[in-house]
């Protein structure tokens, strides 16, 4: 009764998950990869929510920074939209250099070095969990500036609830999660050319005053603070704005997720996104300066500008509000850039050993699921820490995300000078990646600088103990590799006196089912123990390998059949040592997202066939268990072997010693 029960509260929770996280894929679908990836619509507001979100509060943070000097506000708009253009065409060239995606860690390991790498990608992991902590602090910023005062005390398990309903969605899948905010992305787009072009076009008049007051200003400022004082007070706003520019890489880093041609939907998505931004937030400045705004106790900067452009409308009222809480939604859009590309820097630093290899692992649904969850649980600790304080989430923010800009710049700009003799045009493209190092490093040395002590060391400290952490797991991977590496120098190459078997397999015979990965030295110790400790007992072997689709294999059709095509090369050369140790051999695979699952059923099929059948597979021993190797190693054969028990297959481990 124990039992049914059991199984009745299994069934339904599954049916529970299902229901929220979706169905399995269909891994043999020939069109999957065509139906998940995006087109350039569905791509722009997926990843290019998150650059023209950050006009909520990087023009924002900018203008206040000018203090009383408000007109200085004319030159940063010009300035500004020509900074996302810069920025936005030296990423066209990463895309067109680096087409299978990754951004920023990707061209730093393959053009400065591993080590330049794992600090972009630690930078860039940190950056993301920030996109989506202050993408949802300022969203709720906006839509609770329209709600009572005494209400703002629930803005952060507000916020919180957000980022959870965030996480059900992207493991559901990202096109999911995109199409059912694409609505969001265009009301926020529909409402802003309305108050931006309304709020320049009736106050034109005001240009002229403006130009005059930009001479006046300078030649104040000139005889009371001098040319420096101007210039550094400039470079202070402009800087302190440089959350407009935070949302640029996400589209080169989620080159994984678009339609094929992967290059051109990239390209067209940047310019969608470049030029959204740039009108966006420049626009935004000029309305800020000719209406003079100043800041209101507990509202944004853009909803006093709401309210003052539509307070004469009719329902004017309703208008402004349905604009800024657009902007609000908008903004938990944005948040799902952190989602998307988050996880996809850690599973490539997952493939390089950086990061525990379970993070390269897809879900049922082709995500990421375990680095959505981290990168989730992440942002509401941050989200806790911070108290939801936009302004101290903004530096904390900046600062990451131009060290990964000046490390993808300076890369690309050392890839051009090495290939000057052939690239006719490598002065242009060089120029170009320049002139963007120039702005992005020192817009990061200003921001570090200006804000060390009001929140930008706590970013600095999380992303060296990020780096620290990274090189402790690599260290240890280099090292259970070396021992691997040991195992196949001494057992892929020896004597055997056997003679070979050429027979095929009796269903009636006791049968081994040996897991097995990738041919190598773990696979054939496992395979000679079976032999050496059950001599003369198992008379067929029947090896079992699942085709695991990660993030690495899974970027098109061709990788997949590439992987398959890898896995059964490896079984054909178990198959025939087998036979040469006078075993009657097999093998059979599956194609799968989770190792347990594919082996746990491919062995139970083929123990309906061969009933006289032991499962065998191997698992990593350690003379001293420390407390993060379950962590940073699957223990598959343990949890394979639960299942198999449960359903009456006898399953054997077999440990295999690695010196570390």
């Amino acid at each position: 009764m124990n039992i049914e029960s059991g199984k009745a509260d299994s069934s339904m929770l599954k049916k529970v998950i299902r229901a929220i996280f979706g169905a399995p894929k269909q891994l043999k679908d020939t069109d999957l990869f065509h139906k998940m990836a995006l087109i350039p619509v569905l791509a722009w507001v997926g990843l290019g929510a998150d650059g023209l979100s950050s006009s909520a509060y990087g023009p924002e943070e900018a203008f206040k920074a000018l203090g009383s000097h408000t007109y200085l506000a004319l030159l940063l708009a010009l300035v500004m939209a020509l900074t996302v253009f810069i920025i936005s065409y030296s990423y066209s060239r990463i895309i067109e250099h680096f087409p299978h995606g990754g951004g920023g860690y990707i061209v730093a390991t393959h053009l400065l070095g591993e080590k330049a790498g794992v600090v972009s990608g630690s930078a860039l992991l940190v950056d993301y969990v920030m996109t989506i902590t202050i993408s949802i602090a300022s969203g709720v910023d906006a839509v609770f500036s329209y709600l009572p005062f005494q209400y703002h005390t629930f803005k952060v398990p507000f916020a919180v609830s957000l980022i959870v309903i965030l996480i059900i969605l992207n493991v559901r899948g990202v096109k999911e999660s995109v199409t059912v905010m694409a609505p969001i992305f265009m009301v926020f787009v529909a409402t802003h050319i309305v108050l931006l072009i309304y709020g320049v076009s009736t106050h034109a008049d005001r240009f002229v005053p403006v130009m005059n007051n930009f001479g006046s200003g300078i030649r104040h400022d000139v005889s009371s603070i001098g040319v420096i004082g101007i210039l550094m007070l400039f470079m202070r706003a402009y800087s302190l704005g440089g959350g407009t520019y935070t949302g640029i890489e996400a589209v080169s880093n989620g080159l994984q997720i678009m339609r094929e041609p992967r290059v051109q939907t990239g390209k067209r998505t940047m310019l969608y996104m470049a030029i959204s931004l740039a009108f966006t937030a420049s626009l935004i400045l000029l309305c800020y300066l000719f209406l003079a705004l100043k800041p209101v106790e507990g509202m944004t900067l853009n909803a006093v500008l709401a309210n003052t452009l539509f307070s004469n409308w009719p329902m004017g009222h309703w208008l402004a509000f349905i604009t800024i809480f657009s902007e609000g939604a908008l903004l938990l859009v944005a948040a799902q850039a952190g989602f998307v590309d988050g996880p996809r820097v850690m599973s490539n630093m997952a493939i390089d050993s950086w990061f525990p290899h379970r993070f390269a692992a897809l879900s049922v649904r082709l995500t990421m699921r375990n680095g959505i969850l981290l990168m989730g649980l992440a942002a509401i600790a941050l989200l806790f820490y911070t108290g939801g304080s936009v302004g101290m989430l903004v530096v904390m923010y900046s600062i990451n995300v131009f060290i990964t800009f000046s490390l993808s710049q300076l890369g690309m700009s050392k890839f051009f000078i090495q290939r000057r003799k052939e690239d006719p045009q490598w002065f242009r493209h060089l120029s170009v990646h320049l002139v963007g190092l120039i702005l992005c490093v020192t817009i990061l040395a200003v921001t570090t600088f200006e804000k060390f002590a009001e929140g930008g060391w706590m970013t600095l400290l999380i992303t060296s103990v990020v780096i620290f952490v990274c090189y402790l797991i690599k260290g240890h991977y280099n090292k259970v590799r070396q021992g691997i590496a040991d195992l196949d120098n001494t057992l892929l190459d020896f004597p055997i006196s056997h003679t070979y078997n050429s027979e095929p397999l009796d269903h009636n015979n006791q049968t081994a089912i040996q897991l097995v990965s990738g041919y190598g030295g773990f696979g054939v110790h496992t395979l000679l123990s079976i032999l050496t400790t059950f001599p003369k007992t198992y008379k067929n072997v029947i090896f079992v390998s699942v085709a695991v689709i990660d993030s690495g294999s899974y970027k098109g059709a061709e990788e997949v059949e590439a992987l398959e095509a890898s896995v059964k090369e490896g079984l054909e050369k178990y198959v025939e040592l087998a036979r040469r140790l006078g075993f009657a051999a097999d093998c059979r695979m599956e194609l799968a997202t989770d190792v347990v699952e594919g082996a746990t059923d491919l062995c139970k099929e083929i123990h309906g066939e061969y009933p006289r059948s032991t499962v065998f597979t191997g698992q990593l021993t350690f003379r001293l268990e420390k407390f993060y190797h379950r962590m940073l190693h699957n223990e598959t054969a343990f949890a394979i072997q639960r299942r198999l028990q449960w359903d009456g297959l006898t399953t054997v481990i077999l440990p295999i010693r690695v010196r570390t």
